[in-house]
């Protein structure tokens, strides 16, 4: 069973940045998976941050692109995602997502909250 961990999170104000961690029990597989950064706002759907293959192409949502930075570590089983100018909209929980080629349905941490406050 895979494990996902998320770590990084806080109250931030305005402008600032953070880096969020998902660190995986996943051993070598780890290199084989998809991964992704979803967050989801109280009273808002789930929604897909940025995601990279394993392959290392990577994608981002439109609401992030030029601000966050996906990348991943496969010594470390490790995804991380760079949080620059953090606005008050990007306050969520944010989840980290792996998927699999033979899994029926993705693993999900259990997310570490990020608020953006002045």
């Amino acid at each position: 069973q895979v494990r996902l961990v998320e770590s990084g999170g806080g109250l931030v104000q305005p402008g600032d940045s953070l880096r969020l961690s998902c660190a995986t029990s996943s051993g070598i597989n780890f290199r084989r998976y998809d991964m992704g950064w979803y967050r989801q706002a109280p009273g808002n759907e789930r929604e897909l941050v940025a995601s990279i293959t394993s392959g290392f192409s990577t994608d981002y949502a439109d609401f992030v692109k030029g601000r966050f930075t996906i990348s991943r570590d496969n010594g470390k089983n490790t995804v991380y995602l760079q949080m620059n100018s953090l606005e008050p909209e990007d306050t969520a929980v944010y989840y980290c997502n792996a998927r699999s080629l033979y899994w029926s349905t993705p693993r999900w941490g259990q997310g570490t909250q990020v608020t953006v406050s002045s």
